[in-house]
């Protein structure tokens, strides 16, 4: 853990982050966006002819959402705040279920470099990415590079690209030459395979594509995926891995090999046993300060929840407190640094178990109940915070030491923008009921100052914070985390 020290402060404003440090990090750096997640199929209907055999009842099957309906719904995510896109694979799927379930997901692809028609055309795709870059979001791309689909016709067509049952008997290890879930696996050391792999890339480059999400990176050869991203960063393209519950030593370990970003499943699994389960903050410490050794700290996918998960506010056994537990998630996701990443729904507290019912049919401003309209206004307002600061979207991170009678239900964090001088206190309060706190520190003396996180109606923030005669002084409502500008008196 770093060593915490809070030199005199001078005054600071809020210092936004201008589009000129924006534009002094690398072509391929993410640090300073918002990542919003999205399951075309799922997300929004925007051209009911492509629908085909659509059956909404049926939650393993194609629902008819497309690319014509994301497109449709750029102004939605402009209003929410985020500054990019992820979607699940869009290419050609298999024909076919497989497991009484449809590939409406994306990841059982046939024809790599085709749209598939449920989520629409070619010139549909087209008008996607020219709408979103005009927006001013960045489009990342889900990559798949471990498999083809199980039905997939170039299983039968090309037998020597893919892993045998001998190879995987014989493999020192399996989970790279074993198929994963049966898929077929693909040969990254057959010449040919590993040229298909880099023209696909090569190719959504050109579609207009700026980031890659690789899928399931545990198993594909390190020798490989070296090589790929040797290329991607030749051409200025961010990089995001997956690796399933990758920590701390495998985000390094894949940072080191050439990614600029993995998913923190550590970090994610910590945050929801502490605000969705109720356990103390300890694990979120320690997961933490784990990023610390990292060689990109700043490029780390944070996350609640994704597609592969259950929803983050179906940790609670009751709708109201999954709500404010959910907010409390959002906004302590957008105090770290980090990149945060938001799966469609979470911004709305949408529940849902393990897959398929995760990934329930996105709903929209008409449909919200009022409860998920105010985690709505909550998230917006998070995301319009970090996204204002220096200090939340590019500053270092440190944790301050507390007793240990405190830690459990206490965290506090100083984000620091080098550039700006920008200083932000956060604090999270795992506790149930409000409570007031004095914590002992160096801190330069503090004016009462009032967090920068706003709950609907709210024009000043109940969560209150001021430093005298060596104190840290806080009162924090339940289950929330908030964000204090530092200045001096």
């Amino acid at each position: 853990m770093a060593k915490c020290s809070f030199p005199v402060l001078a005054f600071l404003s809020a210092a936004l982050l201008s589009p000129a440090s924006a534009a002094s990090l690398s072509a391929a750096s993410f640090a300073g966006q918002v990542i919003y997640q999205v399951m075309p199929d799922r997300f929004f209907n925007g051209d009911p002819s492509n629908d085909g055999d659509a059956d909404l009842a049926n939650p393993r099957a194609w629902h008819g959402g497309d690319l014509a309906g994301l497109t449709s719904k750029l102004s939605y995510l402009t209003d929410l705040g985020v500054s990019a896109v992820w979607l699940t694979p869009i290419y050609q799927q298999q024909t076919g279920r497989s497991f009484d379930t449809d590939a409406y997901h994306g990841y059982w692809p046939a024809d790599f470099r085709k749209v598939d028609s449920h989520f629409g055309t070619q010139a549909q795709w087209e008008d996607l990415v020219k709408a979103a870059h005009a927006g001013g979001f960045k489009v990342v791309l889900d990559q798949v590079i471990n498999h083809f689909g199980y039905l997939a016709p170039a299983v039968q067509a090309q037998p020597s690209w893919f892993h045998t049952q001998a190879d995987c008997d014989k493999a020192t290890n399996k989970d790279v030459v074993c198929p994963l879930a049966g898929l077929p696996d693909l040969r990254q050391e057959d010449p040919a395979v590993k040229d298909f792999l880099f023209q696909n890339d090569a190719y959504w480059r050109g579609q207009g594509v700026d980031a890659f999400r690789y899928d399931a990176i545990k198993n594909v050869p390190q020798d490989f995926l070296t090589a790929l991203l040797t290329r991607d960063k030749a051409a200025g393209t961010w990089t995001l891995g997956e690796y399933y519950g990758a920590d701390a030593l495998s985000v390094a370990q894949y940072q080191k090999a050439g990614f600029d970003s993995l998913f923190d499943f550590q970090l994610q699994d910590a945050m929801k046993q502490s605000v969705m389960g109720g356990s103390g903050l300890s694990r979120v410490a320690s997961a933490l300060d784990a990023l610390n050794s990292v060689p990109k700290p700043d490029e780390v996918a944070l996350f609640l929840d994704n597609h592969d998960l259950p929803r983050f506010a179906q940790g609670s056994l009751f709708e109201d407190t999954g709500i404010q537990r959910t907010k409390y998630g959002l906004r302590a996701l957008m105090t770290l640094r980090g990149v945060p990443v938001i799966w469609q729904g979470t911004e709305i507290a949408m529940r849902g178990g393990a897959d398929p019912d995760n990934r329930r049919d996105m709903r929209f401003e008409s449909q919200w109940t009022p409860a998920e309209k105010q985690v709505f206004e909550v998230t917006k307002n998070a995301i319009k915070v970090r996204r204002a600061s220096a200090a939340l979207s590019l500053g270092t991170q440190t944790r301050l030491n507390l007793p240990d009678s405190l830690s459990a239900n206490l965290m506090v964090l100083l984000r620091e923008d080098k550039k700006s001088g920008q200083r932000v206190l956060v604090v999270w309060h795992n506790g149930d009921g409000r409570a007031s706190y004095s914590v002992k520190t160096s801190l330069a003396p503090q004016a009462l100052t009032r967090g920068l996180f706003l709950d609907p109606g709210e024009t000043l923030s109940s969560a209150k914070m001021s430093v005298s005669g060596g104190y840290l002084h806080l009162s924090l409502p339940p289950k929330t985390a908030a964000a204090f500008i530092l200045g001096k008196l």
